[in-house]
Protein backbone atom coordinates (compact mmCIF):
# COMPACT_ATOMS: atom_id res chain seq x y z
CA UNK A 1 0.00 0.00 0.00
CA UNK A 2 1.29 3.25 -0.69
CA UNK A 3 2.34 4.52 2.60
CA UNK A 4 4.41 7.54 2.09
CA UNK A 5 7.97 7.83 3.19
CA UNK A 6 7.03 11.29 4.39
CA UNK A 7 4.90 11.48 7.51
CA UNK A 8 3.60 14.90 6.52
CA UNK A 9 2.51 13.57 3.15
CA UNK A 10 0.53 10.64 4.43
CA UNK A 11 -1.78 10.11 7.32
CA UNK A 12 -2.40 6.51 8.22
CA UNK A 13 -5.95 7.66 8.73
CA UNK A 14 -5.91 8.20 4.98
CA UNK A 15 -5.17 4.60 4.29
CA UNK A 16 -7.76 3.43 6.78
CA UNK A 17 -10.25 5.51 4.82
CA UNK A 18 -8.88 4.04 1.63
CA UNK A 19 -9.41 0.51 2.83
CA UNK A 20 -12.97 1.23 3.83
CA UNK A 21 -13.63 3.18 0.66
CA UNK A 22 -12.22 0.48 -1.60
CA UNK A 23 -14.59 -2.04 -0.10
CA UNK A 24 -17.56 0.29 -0.20
CA UNK A 25 -16.93 1.73 -3.65
CA UNK A 26 -16.47 -1.60 -5.34
CA UNK A 27 -19.41 -3.00 -3.45
CA UNK A 28 -21.61 -0.16 -4.62
CA UNK A 29 -20.45 -0.71 -8.17
CA UNK A 30 -21.39 -4.36 -7.88
CA UNK A 31 -24.88 -3.43 -6.77
CA UNK A 32 -25.36 -1.73 -10.11
CA UNK A 33 -25.05 -4.95 -12.06
CA UNK A 34 -22.65 -5.62 -14.90
CA UNK A 35 -24.50 -4.19 -17.87
CA UNK A 36 -22.21 -1.16 -17.98
CA UNK A 37 -19.07 -3.27 -18.10
CA UNK A 38 -19.73 -5.72 -20.85
CA UNK A 39 -16.79 -4.52 -22.92
CA UNK A 40 -14.07 -6.92 -23.95
CA UNK A 41 -11.92 -7.85 -20.99
CA UNK A 42 -9.57 -9.89 -23.10
CA UNK A 43 -6.01 -8.95 -23.90
CA UNK A 44 -4.59 -7.73 -27.16
CA UNK A 45 -2.48 -10.18 -29.06
CA UNK A 46 1.23 -9.52 -29.33
CA UNK A 47 4.41 -10.10 -27.40
CA UNK A 48 2.75 -9.87 -23.98
CA UNK A 49 4.97 -7.05 -22.83
CA UNK A 50 8.32 -8.36 -24.04
CA UNK A 51 8.70 -5.29 -26.24
CA UNK A 52 6.62 -2.69 -28.03
CA UNK A 53 7.49 -1.71 -31.59
CA UNK A 54 4.22 -0.11 -32.64
CA UNK A 55 3.35 3.53 -33.29
CA UNK A 56 3.62 6.23 -30.64
CA UNK A 57 1.07 5.92 -27.87
CA UNK A 58 0.19 7.97 -24.81
CA UNK A 59 -0.71 5.98 -21.68
CA UNK A 60 -2.47 7.08 -18.51
CA UNK A 61 -1.40 5.54 -15.20
CA UNK A 62 -3.45 5.81 -11.99
CA UNK A 63 -2.22 5.12 -8.48
CA UNK A 64 -2.35 6.42 -4.92
CA UNK A 65 1.33 7.30 -4.58
CA UNK A 66 0.67 10.78 -3.22
CA UNK A 67 3.51 10.74 -0.70
CA UNK A 68 7.27 10.51 -1.00
CA UNK A 69 6.97 7.22 -2.86
CA UNK A 70 5.44 9.07 -5.82
CA UNK A 71 8.77 10.72 -6.60
CA UNK A 72 10.40 7.32 -7.02
CA UNK A 73 7.68 6.16 -9.40
CA UNK A 74 8.03 9.38 -11.40
CA UNK A 75 11.74 8.70 -11.80
CA UNK A 76 10.98 5.18 -13.03
CA UNK A 77 8.58 6.63 -15.61
CA UNK A 78 11.23 9.10 -16.77
CA UNK A 79 13.81 6.35 -17.11
CA UNK A 80 11.31 4.13 -18.96
CA UNK A 81 10.45 6.85 -21.46
CA UNK A 82 14.10 7.56 -22.16
CA UNK A 83 14.46 4.04 -23.54
CA UNK A 84 10.98 3.82 -25.10
CA UNK A 85 10.56 6.86 -27.33
CA UNK A 86 7.31 5.50 -28.73
CA UNK A 87 5.56 5.39 -25.33
CA UNK A 88 4.54 8.36 -23.19
CA UNK A 89 3.23 7.68 -19.69
CA UNK A 90 1.25 10.27 -17.74
CA UNK A 91 0.85 9.44 -14.05
CA UNK A 92 -2.18 10.65 -12.13
CA UNK A 93 -1.99 10.25 -8.37
CA UNK A 94 -4.86 10.55 -5.94
CA UNK A 95 -5.68 9.51 -2.41
CA UNK A 96 -6.32 5.78 -2.26
CA UNK A 97 -9.87 6.39 -1.03
CA UNK A 98 -10.55 8.40 -4.18
CA UNK A 99 -8.79 5.86 -6.37
CA UNK A 100 -11.05 3.01 -5.25
CA UNK A 101 -14.14 5.14 -5.76
CA UNK A 102 -13.15 6.48 -9.16
CA UNK A 103 -11.76 3.40 -10.90
CA UNK A 104 -14.99 1.32 -11.14
CA UNK A 105 -16.88 4.44 -12.20
CA UNK A 106 -14.28 5.23 -14.86
CA UNK A 107 -14.50 1.69 -16.21
CA UNK A 108 -18.28 1.90 -16.41
CA UNK A 109 -18.01 5.22 -18.29
CA UNK A 110 -15.27 3.79 -20.53
CA UNK A 111 -12.85 6.44 -19.28
CA UNK A 112 -10.52 4.17 -17.34
CA UNK A 113 -6.75 4.62 -17.31
CA UNK A 114 -4.54 2.28 -19.31
CA UNK A 115 -2.62 1.12 -16.23
CA UNK A 116 -3.53 1.06 -12.54
CA UNK A 117 -1.77 -0.05 -9.38
CA UNK A 118 -3.97 -1.39 -6.60
CA UNK A 119 -3.54 -3.31 -3.39
CA UNK A 120 -3.48 -7.07 -3.39
CA UNK A 121 -6.74 -7.40 -1.47
CA UNK A 122 -8.63 -5.43 -4.14
CA UNK A 123 -7.53 -7.46 -7.18
CA UNK A 124 -10.11 -10.24 -6.83
CA UNK A 125 -12.89 -7.72 -6.29
CA UNK A 126 -11.96 -5.76 -9.41
CA UNK A 127 -11.60 -8.98 -11.38
CA UNK A 128 -15.04 -10.15 -10.28
CA UNK A 129 -16.42 -6.78 -11.38
CA UNK A 130 -14.77 -7.24 -14.80
CA UNK A 131 -12.94 -3.97 -14.20
CA UNK A 132 -9.47 -5.31 -14.99
CA UNK A 133 -8.09 -7.43 -17.82
CA UNK A 134 -6.62 -10.94 -17.60
CA UNK A 135 -2.81 -10.91 -17.77
CA UNK A 136 -2.06 -14.58 -18.34
CA UNK A 137 -0.54 -13.74 -21.73
CA UNK A 138 1.96 -11.39 -20.07
CA UNK A 139 3.17 -14.09 -17.70
CA UNK A 140 3.31 -16.63 -20.52
CA UNK A 141 5.11 -14.42 -23.05
CA UNK A 142 7.71 -13.33 -20.51
CA UNK A 143 8.09 -16.77 -19.01
CA UNK A 144 7.12 -15.45 -15.59
CA UNK A 145 6.31 -17.98 -12.90
CA UNK A 146 6.02 -18.24 -9.16
CA UNK A 147 9.73 -18.91 -8.76
CA UNK A 148 10.43 -15.41 -10.14
CA UNK A 149 8.49 -13.67 -7.37
CA UNK A 150 7.74 -13.75 -3.70
CA UNK A 151 5.15 -16.56 -3.74
CA UNK A 152 2.26 -15.09 -1.74
CA UNK A 153 1.75 -11.88 -3.77
CA UNK A 154 2.23 -13.87 -6.99
CA UNK A 155 -0.55 -16.31 -6.10
CA UNK A 156 -2.80 -13.50 -4.91
CA UNK A 157 -2.99 -12.12 -8.44
CA UNK A 158 -5.01 -15.15 -9.54
CA UNK A 159 -8.79 -15.15 -9.46
CA UNK A 160 -10.76 -18.19 -10.67
CA UNK A 161 -7.59 -19.67 -12.21
CA UNK A 162 -6.91 -16.53 -14.26
CA UNK A 163 -4.12 -14.02 -13.57
CA UNK A 164 -5.27 -10.43 -13.26
CA UNK A 165 -2.23 -8.68 -11.81
CA UNK A 166 1.56 -8.62 -11.76
CA UNK A 167 3.07 -7.95 -8.31
CA UNK A 168 5.27 -4.88 -7.93
CA UNK A 169 6.24 -5.05 -4.27
CA UNK A 170 5.59 -6.33 -0.77
CA UNK A 171 5.33 -3.94 2.16
CA UNK A 172 5.39 -5.72 5.54
CA UNK A 173 5.47 -4.41 9.05
CA UNK A 174 8.71 -4.37 10.98
CA UNK A 175 10.02 -3.93 14.49
CA UNK A 176 11.48 -0.47 15.11
CA UNK A 177 13.43 0.13 18.31
CA UNK A 178 14.61 3.37 19.85
CA UNK A 179 18.23 3.00 20.95
CA UNK A 180 18.25 6.11 23.13
CA UNK A 181 15.30 4.89 25.21
CA UNK A 182 16.73 1.38 25.47
CA UNK A 183 20.05 2.74 26.73
CA UNK A 184 18.23 4.94 29.25
CA UNK A 185 16.56 1.84 30.69
CA UNK A 186 19.80 -0.15 30.77
CA UNK A 187 18.94 -2.38 27.80
CA UNK A 188 21.43 -3.26 25.10
CA UNK A 189 20.49 -0.96 22.17
CA UNK A 190 21.98 -3.39 19.68
CA UNK A 191 20.01 -6.40 20.88
CA UNK A 192 16.28 -5.82 20.40
CA UNK A 193 14.08 -8.48 22.06
CA UNK A 194 12.83 -10.94 19.44
CA UNK A 195 11.14 -13.65 21.55
CA UNK A 196 8.01 -13.42 23.67
CA UNK A 197 9.94 -13.91 26.90
CA UNK A 198 12.62 -11.36 26.03
CA UNK A 199 10.02 -8.87 24.84
CA UNK A 200 8.03 -8.90 28.08
CA UNK A 201 11.26 -8.84 30.09
CA UNK A 202 12.37 -5.71 28.22
CA UNK A 203 8.97 -4.08 28.76
CA UNK A 204 9.21 -4.85 32.49
CA UNK A 205 12.65 -3.25 32.60
CA UNK A 206 11.37 -0.17 30.81
CA UNK A 207 8.35 0.02 33.11
CA UNK A 208 10.68 -0.10 36.09
CA UNK A 209 12.31 3.06 34.74
CA UNK A 210 8.95 4.77 34.31
CA UNK A 211 8.83 4.22 30.55
CA UNK A 212 5.82 2.84 28.67
CA UNK A 213 7.83 0.69 26.29
CA UNK A 214 5.28 -0.12 23.58
CA UNK A 215 2.31 2.14 22.88
CA UNK A 216 -0.55 -0.08 21.70
CA UNK A 217 -2.63 1.62 19.03
CA UNK A 218 -6.39 0.95 18.96
CA UNK A 219 -6.55 1.81 15.25
CA UNK A 220 -5.95 -0.21 12.11
CA UNK A 221 -2.66 1.64 11.87
CA UNK A 222 -0.91 0.01 13.59
CA UNK A 223 -2.92 -1.82 16.22
CA UNK A 224 -5.28 -3.74 13.97
CA UNK A 225 -2.44 -4.90 11.75
CA UNK A 226 -0.44 -5.93 14.81
CA UNK A 227 -3.30 -8.04 16.18
CA UNK A 228 -3.83 -9.49 12.68
CA UNK A 229 -0.31 -10.90 12.63
CA UNK A 230 -0.52 -12.00 16.27
CA UNK A 231 -3.58 -14.12 15.45
CA UNK A 232 -1.42 -15.99 12.92
CA UNK A 233 1.51 -16.18 15.32
CA UNK A 234 -0.75 -17.87 17.85
CA UNK A 235 -1.67 -20.49 15.25
CA UNK A 236 -4.91 -19.05 13.92
CA UNK A 237 -6.18 -17.06 10.98
CA UNK A 238 -8.75 -14.38 10.37
CA UNK A 239 -10.73 -16.47 7.91
CA UNK A 240 -11.44 -20.10 7.12
CA UNK A 241 -9.45 -21.66 4.27
CA UNK A 242 -12.22 -20.94 1.76
CA UNK A 243 -12.77 -17.47 3.26
CA UNK A 244 -16.38 -18.45 3.87
CA UNK A 245 -16.38 -17.44 7.52
CA UNK A 246 -14.46 -15.30 9.98
CA UNK A 247 -12.36 -17.28 12.47
CA UNK A 248 -10.80 -14.51 14.53
CA UNK A 249 -13.07 -15.25 17.51
CA UNK A 250 -11.48 -18.66 18.02
CA UNK A 251 -8.83 -19.24 20.69
CA UNK A 252 -5.82 -17.86 18.73
CA UNK A 253 -7.72 -14.67 17.99
CA UNK A 254 -8.74 -14.21 21.60
CA UNK A 255 -5.15 -14.81 22.76
CA UNK A 256 -3.82 -12.30 20.24
CA UNK A 257 -6.33 -9.60 21.17
CA UNK A 258 -5.76 -10.21 24.88
CA UNK A 259 -1.98 -9.92 24.47
CA UNK A 260 -2.40 -6.56 22.75
CA UNK A 261 -4.87 -5.34 25.38
CA UNK A 262 -2.55 -6.50 28.17
CA UNK A 263 0.08 -4.02 26.96
CA UNK A 264 -2.27 -1.40 28.39
CA UNK A 265 -3.54 -3.38 31.37
CA UNK A 266 -0.02 -4.21 32.55
CA UNK A 267 1.21 -0.65 32.19
CA UNK A 268 3.45 -1.15 29.18
CA UNK A 269 1.34 1.27 27.15
CA UNK A 270 -0.87 4.28 27.90
CA UNK A 271 -4.59 3.69 27.48
CA UNK A 272 -6.53 4.94 24.45
CA UNK A 273 -3.51 5.87 22.33
CA UNK A 274 -4.46 8.43 19.69
CA UNK A 275 -4.02 7.78 15.97
CA UNK A 276 -0.30 8.03 15.08
CA UNK A 277 0.62 8.89 18.69
CA UNK A 278 2.60 5.65 19.00
CA UNK A 279 4.92 6.64 16.18
CA UNK A 280 5.21 10.24 17.33
CA UNK A 281 6.17 9.04 20.81
CA UNK A 282 8.81 6.80 19.25
CA UNK A 283 10.30 9.67 17.27
CA UNK A 284 10.36 11.83 20.39
CA UNK A 285 12.16 9.28 22.59
CA UNK A 286 9.06 8.63 24.71
CA UNK A 287 8.79 4.90 24.00
CA UNK A 288 11.21 2.16 23.02
CA UNK A 289 9.37 -0.15 20.62
CA UNK A 290 7.08 0.43 17.67
CA UNK A 291 5.58 -2.09 15.25
CA UNK A 292 5.09 -0.22 12.03
CA UNK A 293 5.23 -0.54 8.27
CA UNK A 294 8.29 -0.57 6.07
CA UNK A 295 7.14 2.82 4.82
CA UNK A 296 8.47 4.24 8.11
CA UNK A 297 12.09 3.62 7.09
CA UNK A 298 12.51 6.84 5.12
CA UNK A 299 10.55 8.87 7.67
CA UNK A 300 12.97 7.81 10.40
CA UNK A 301 16.00 8.23 8.14
CA UNK A 302 14.98 11.85 7.59
CA UNK A 303 14.76 12.44 11.34
CA UNK A 304 18.36 13.06 12.34
CA UNK A 305 17.50 13.39 16.04
CA UNK A 306 16.27 9.86 16.72
CA UNK A 307 18.65 6.90 17.11
CA UNK A 308 16.85 3.82 15.91
CA UNK A 309 17.18 0.34 14.48
CA UNK A 310 14.90 -2.08 12.67
CA UNK A 311 14.49 -5.84 12.92
CA UNK A 312 12.12 -8.57 11.84
CA UNK A 313 8.90 -8.79 13.83
CA UNK A 314 9.32 -10.47 17.25
CA UNK A 315 7.83 -13.95 17.56
CA UNK A 316 5.26 -13.66 20.34
CA UNK A 317 3.25 -16.77 19.50
CA UNK A 318 4.09 -20.28 18.36
CA UNK A 319 5.27 -19.32 14.89
CA UNK A 320 6.58 -16.39 12.92
CA UNK A 321 4.12 -14.20 11.05
CA UNK A 322 4.02 -10.59 9.89
CA UNK A 323 1.27 -8.47 8.37
CA UNK A 324 1.94 -7.32 4.82
CA UNK A 325 0.28 -6.07 1.68
CA UNK A 326 1.38 -5.66 -1.92
CA UNK A 327 0.98 -3.20 -4.76
CA UNK A 328 -0.10 -4.97 -7.93
CA UNK A 329 -0.09 -3.78 -11.54
CA UNK A 330 -3.39 -4.16 -13.37
CA UNK A 331 -4.80 -3.10 -16.74
CA UNK A 332 -8.36 -1.73 -16.50
CA UNK A 333 -10.99 -2.80 -19.01
CA UNK A 334 -11.97 -0.66 -22.00
CA UNK A 335 -15.04 -1.38 -24.12
CA UNK A 336 -13.02 -1.07 -27.33
CA UNK A 337 -9.41 -1.68 -26.30
CA UNK A 338 -6.64 -0.12 -28.35
CA UNK A 339 -4.32 -3.03 -29.07
CA UNK A 340 -1.27 -0.78 -29.26
CA UNK A 341 -2.01 0.82 -25.90
CA UNK A 342 -2.62 -2.56 -24.30
CA UNK A 343 0.67 -3.90 -25.63
CA UNK A 344 2.58 -0.76 -24.59
CA UNK A 345 1.01 -0.94 -21.13
CA UNK A 346 2.23 -4.50 -20.68
CA UNK A 347 5.71 -3.42 -21.76
CA UNK A 348 5.65 -0.70 -19.10
CA UNK A 349 4.48 -3.07 -16.37
CA UNK A 350 7.19 -5.58 -17.19
CA UNK A 351 9.91 -2.93 -17.40
CA UNK A 352 9.05 -1.35 -14.04
CA UNK A 353 8.96 -4.79 -12.44
CA UNK A 354 12.46 -5.50 -13.76
CA UNK A 355 13.76 -2.11 -12.61
CA UNK A 356 12.00 -1.95 -9.25
CA UNK A 357 15.21 -1.34 -7.31
CA UNK A 358 14.44 2.36 -7.65
CA UNK A 359 11.00 1.68 -6.20
CA UNK A 360 12.59 -0.13 -3.25
CA UNK A 361 14.34 3.11 -2.31
CA UNK A 362 10.93 4.60 -1.55
CA UNK A 363 10.44 2.08 1.25
CA UNK A 364 9.28 -1.12 -0.46
CA UNK A 365 10.47 -4.68 -1.06
CA UNK A 366 10.50 -5.62 -4.76
CA UNK A 367 8.33 -8.65 -5.45
CA UNK A 368 10.72 -9.77 -8.18
CA UNK A 369 13.37 -12.11 -6.77
CA UNK A 370 16.16 -11.03 -9.12
CA UNK A 371 15.83 -7.42 -8.00
CA UNK A 372 16.09 -8.41 -4.34
CA UNK A 373 19.25 -10.34 -5.17
CA UNK A 374 20.96 -7.23 -6.58
CA UNK A 375 23.73 -5.65 -4.54
CA UNK A 376 21.88 -2.35 -4.74
CA UNK A 377 18.96 -3.79 -2.82
CA UNK A 378 21.16 -5.44 -0.23
CA UNK A 379 22.72 -2.02 0.37
CA UNK A 380 19.28 -0.79 1.48
CA UNK A 381 19.80 -2.33 4.90
CA UNK A 382 16.36 -1.56 6.32
CA UNK A 383 14.50 -2.96 3.33
CA UNK A 384 16.83 -5.95 3.15
CA UNK A 385 16.28 -6.68 6.85
CA UNK A 386 12.50 -6.67 6.50
CA UNK A 387 12.71 -8.70 3.30
CA UNK A 388 13.89 -11.61 5.46
CA UNK A 389 10.25 -11.92 6.55
CA UNK A 390 8.88 -12.75 3.07
CA UNK A 391 8.56 -16.45 3.84
CA UNK A 392 5.96 -15.81 6.52
CA UNK A 393 4.04 -12.70 5.46
CA UNK A 394 0.29 -12.74 6.08
CA UNK A 395 -2.05 -11.32 3.44
CA UNK A 396 -5.85 -11.11 3.29
CA UNK A 397 -7.49 -13.88 1.22
CA UNK A 398 -7.79 -13.19 -2.50
CA UNK A 399 -11.58 -13.23 -2.64
CA UNK A 400 -13.95 -10.48 -3.81
CA UNK A 401 -15.16 -8.07 -1.17
CA UNK A 402 -12.81 -9.28 1.58
CA UNK A 403 -12.25 -5.69 2.70
CA UNK A 404 -15.88 -5.46 3.81
CA UNK A 405 -15.36 -8.31 6.26
CA UNK A 406 -11.94 -7.06 7.39
CA UNK A 407 -13.56 -3.80 8.46
CA UNK A 408 -15.43 -5.74 11.15
CA UNK A 409 -12.17 -7.11 12.54
CA UNK A 410 -10.48 -3.73 12.74
CA UNK A 411 -13.60 -2.25 14.31
CA UNK A 412 -13.54 -4.99 16.96
CA UNK A 413 -9.91 -4.21 17.82
CA UNK A 414 -10.81 -0.55 18.17
CA UNK A 415 -13.84 -1.34 20.33
CA UNK A 416 -11.85 -3.51 22.72
CA UNK A 417 -9.00 -1.03 23.07
CA UNK A 418 -11.12 2.11 23.43
CA UNK A 419 -14.31 0.81 25.00
CA UNK A 420 -13.04 -1.75 27.48
CA UNK A 421 -15.37 -4.37 26.03
CA UNK A 422 -14.95 -8.10 26.67
CA UNK A 423 -12.44 -9.56 24.23
CA UNK A 424 -14.18 -12.84 23.43
CA UNK A 425 -17.68 -11.38 23.15
CA UNK A 426 -16.55 -8.47 20.99
CA UNK A 427 -14.62 -10.69 18.57
CA UNK A 428 -17.51 -13.16 18.39
CA UNK A 429 -20.03 -10.46 17.57
CA UNK A 430 -17.75 -8.98 14.92
CA UNK A 431 -17.16 -12.42 13.38
CA UNK A 432 -20.92 -12.97 13.21
CA UNK A 433 -21.38 -9.74 11.29
CA UNK A 434 -18.48 -10.62 9.02
CA UNK A 435 -19.98 -14.04 8.27
CA UNK A 436 -23.11 -12.36 6.97
CA UNK A 437 -21.01 -10.04 4.82
CA UNK A 438 -19.01 -12.94 3.41
CA UNK A 439 -22.20 -14.85 2.56
CA UNK A 440 -23.71 -11.81 0.88
CA UNK A 441 -20.54 -11.13 -1.09
CA UNK A 442 -20.40 -14.73 -2.29
CA UNK A 443 -23.79 -14.23 -3.92
CA UNK A 444 -23.04 -10.69 -5.09
CA UNK A 445 -19.86 -11.67 -6.92
CA UNK A 446 -21.01 -15.07 -8.16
Amino acid sequence: MSHSSSRSSLSRRGFLSAGLASAAAVGLAACGGQSAQTGTAGSASGKGGAEYTGPKVALTFWNGFTGGDGAFMKKLITDFQSSHSNITVTMQTMQWADFYKKLPTAVTADKAPDIAVMHLDSVATMAARRSIQPLDDVAKALGLQESDFAPVPWKAGIYKDVRYSIPLDVHPMGFFYNKTVMEKAGLDPDKPPLTAEDYISALDTLKGKGIAGHWASPFQFTGGMSVYQLVTQFGGSLFSEDAGRATWAEEPGVKAMQWWLDLVKKGYSPAKVAQDADFIAFENDKTAFNWNGIWSLNTLAENKKVKWGVAAMPQIGEKKAVWANSHQFTLPVHKKPDDNKVEASKTFVNWVSQHSLEWAKGGQIPARNKVREESGFKALTGQATLAEQLDYVVFPPAVPGIGDALTEFYTAVNTVMLGGKDVGATLKAAAGRADKILAANKKKYA
